[in-house]
């Protein structure tokens, strides 16, 4: 029975010894965010959409998709000036072409590749600081419409992995 008290014991030490490091390290979430205490705000400006093909619901779902993605993977605030951090830039790519021929030279596969131009600023420390564009791309059926419900899965399929790609270059220094 002492033996068993004392593995719990050294149990929950072990355990508060985890969480102490984790805390002594900054701010730690399991997404993999790492944001120093004193970062508190977010700031997601519009994107507005420079494509030459455009997607009109584009600019939109981008800009409320990336505010979600911080609001909810962070105990960040989101504010509409002079954040912390803050994430601007343009829909640079909305491109459909053919990615697979047919034995008769037709497309088997089109691509939708979607590009976004991102200029981020960490006010609280400047050499985090970047401006890179983010690209993506989904295959599909070259006998599929690109229209609709259709359009608007692959579309977000493709915007989760450019949020993924953002999200760790800006707050998952690893």
């Amino acid at each position: 029975m002492r033996k068993l008290h004392k593995n719990i014991a050294v149990s929950i030490v072990a355990i508060l010894l985890s969480f102490s490091f984790l805390q002594s390290c900054g701010v730690y979430s399991f997404t993999g965010a790492s944001i120093s205490p004193d970062v508190k705000t977010v700031q997601v400006s519009d994107f507005p959409n420079y494509a030459e093909l455009v997607n009109p619901g584009l600019e939109q779902a981008f800009t409320i998709g990336l505010q979600d993605l911080f609001l909810n993977q962070t105990n960040l605030s989101l504010v509409n000036g002079n954040g912390d951090l803050q994430f601007e830039g343009e829909i640079s790519e909305y491109r459909v072409t053919p990615s697979a021929n047919t034995a008769n030279s037709t497309a088997a596969q089109n691509r939708l590749t979607i590009a976004v131009k991102v200029r981020f600023y960490n006010n609280k420390d400047e050499e985090q600081n970047f401006e890179k564009t983010f690209s993506h791309y989904e295959d599909f059926d070259a006998n599929k419409d690109l229209s609709g419900t259709f359009e608007d899965v692959i579309v977000q399929v493709i915007l989760e992995r450019i949020f993924e790609n953002i999200f760790n270059d800006a707050v998952a220094n690893w």
